[in-house]
């Protein structure tokens, strides 16, 4: 088995994340081009179903996988690993059946009733294999997590996206002749293709790493089996399960929950705005479909961070370590918000060209600019969250999820109902939401561990995000260049290679930093 460090697992996993990224904005870019933002928003609004389902599944199952097989292998108990790893899939399998029957059984009334368009019937329909697999799929890379080795876990996430870029896009555009609806589960398919190639990649590496164990674990000599009244009390692994993953998953099924809440009250408070059941469709596409994913894409880092902390704060915490602690969280939390400060920053200044460029959209482009600056808070919430529920706090994490999606659920009612404002009022709503629920968690850290952001550090990043703005700004205005695609490209490198260089002359980036970069690492060894 390869176990990596905490920061080499952190950077594996980043390198997959921003290869998933990049390349799943390939169907982000084509998509609306072959059924539109209307077609994508039919795609969309199955998908807070689906959250909600797979939270219930996989919510809090995988975590409480990695958490306990990391400190199982601290004190190199493989049978408890294996005693762990049985006691998920089967409670995994048992949800994601049941699960699965249901969602079979009512979408029609689902689609009809429930969701705000009708159209989502097909794409519902082909979602619904998704509970089963990702359930499977995610005790899986749980297993290979709570064991600190990131690769198949990267392995299988890049080899699901190839797959689901070429089906998507093949099975919408041979299915668009059929209408809008068939186009949009067509892609859905797409989807259910590609999880189902990453659960391959995943499965091989287990039995790999199966005859691996196998020929390298000595054989024991047999010992006669106890009696039964000095056998040890045998630890109740499933009931263990369930106290941590239930609260875990009420937090995350609140987020959920909130996900399809704020999908049908952003609907019907557009409709109560005298907006039309297509352009409503519509614009929550552009939306959810497009902006978000935009404004998501820094978070490649805060996944690797946050799947990489949980495990490795475990194993520091039954150590007593909190040195180690406090070391990681500051690890944590400095990566994110100098990774992410630049892309809020080319987000927010170059909104328009972006929109044009990448989705032919520029009338979204006011949307991005008003989510962007808030896109910081995003990306230090994932370190935040994964902290709380590595030291056994997800109740406190659950309460500051509920309070946040309260606020955002009646902001979405009030404003986004307001005719002047309609969707932008269910874009305040969220930003709004994802600053409330990061100060919380932000604040729970801290009275838990004692940990706080240096404010210094976060000082020496805005005054360096002002510098860039200026410069990338400059750059762009200039038009050196004979293309828009071209100049933004400049002005985008030009900004980032200028605020590199405040990072590392202020001290907020060292060479410790840059030895741990893939490639480029060994270049500062010397």
């Amino acid at each position: 088995m390869t176990k990596q460090s905490f920061m080499k697992g952190a950077m594996i996993l980043l390198i997959a994340g921003i290869v998933n990224r990049l390349l799943g904005f390939v169907p982000r870019i084509a998509l609306p081009r072959i059924i539109g933002a209307e077609g994508v928003g039919i795609y969309q609004l199955g998908y807070p179903f689906l959250s909600v389902m797979l939270t219930i599944v996989i919510g809090g199952i995988p975590l409480a996988v990695s958490k306990w097989i990391a400190e199982a292998e601290s004190l190199g108990d493989t049978r408890r690993v294996k005693h762990i790893f049985r006691a998920a899939m089967t409670l995994t399998l048992s949800l994601s059946l049941g699960l699965t029957a249901l969602l079979v059984l009512f979408a029609p009334m689902i689609s009809s009733r429930i969701l705000p368009d009708a159209r989502v019937y097909q794409t519902f329909l082909c979602m619904t294999p998704l509970v089963l697999i990702i359930g499977i799929s995610s005790v899986y890379r749980a297993y290979f997590q709570g064991k600190q080795n990131m690769i198949p876990t990267a392995a299988s996430q890049v080899t699901e996206t190839v797959i689901r870029i070429v089906f998507q896009l093949m099975l919408a555009g041979l299915l668009l002749p059929y209408g809008l609806e068939w186009a949009a589960a067509g892609a859905m398919l797409g989807t259910v293709a590609g999880e189902i190639a990453g659960l391959g990649v995943t499965l091989y590496h287990y039995y790999k790493d199966r005859r691996r164990n196998a020929e390298h674990e000595p054989e024991l000599p047999s010992e006669p089996p106890l009696p039964y009244s000095k056998r040890p009390a045998r630890i109740p692994v499933t009931r263990r399960l369930l106290r941590l993953s239930i609260p875990v998953t009420g937090s995350r099924l609140v987020g959920s929950m909130s996900y399809l809440l704020e999908t049908i009250f952003t609907n019907r408070s557009l409709a109560a705005a005298g907006v039309a059941v297509g352009v409503a469709t519509s614009q929550y596409g552009a939306l959810q479909g497009m902006i978000i994913p935009l404004v998501l894409l820094p978070s490649a880092l805060t996944y690797s961070l946050s799947v990489s902390l949980i495990p490795s704060l475990s194993e520091a915490a039954a150590r007593g370590d909190w040195p180690l602690i406090q070391k990681r969280m500051h690890q944590s939390l400095r990566l994110s918000l100098v990774t992410g400060a630049p892309f809020v920053v080319v987000m927010t200044l170059f909104a328009e060209p972006l929109c044009r460029l990448i989705y032919n959209h520029a009338d979204i482009a006011p949307l991005l600019r008003l989510i962007a600056p808030f896109g910081l808070f995003i990306y230090l919430q994932g370190p935040f969250q994964a902290a709380l529920q590595a030291l056994d706090k997800p109740g406190t994490a659950l309460m500051n999820t509920f309070i946040g999606a309260i606020i955002k659920l009646i902001l979405i009612l009030q404003l986004a109902s307001n005719p002047k404002l309609g969707i932008y009022g269910a874009a305040i709503a969220i930003c709004i939401n994802i600053v409330i629920v990061t100060g919380l968690h932000s604040w729970s850290v801290a009275r838990f561990i004692g940990y706080r952001i240096k404010m210094l550090d976060i000082v020496k990043v805005g005054a360096a995000m002002v510098i860039m703005s200026a410069f990338a700004l400059w750059l762009m205005k200039g038009a050196w260049l004979p293309h828009e695609a071209l100049n933004l490209t400049a002005a985008t490198i030009g900004g980032v290679l200028l605020y590199t260089v405040i990072m590392v002359a202020t001290g907020i980036v060292d060479r410790s930093d840059m030895i741990r970069l893939p490639v480029i690492g060994k270049l500062f060894k010397t």
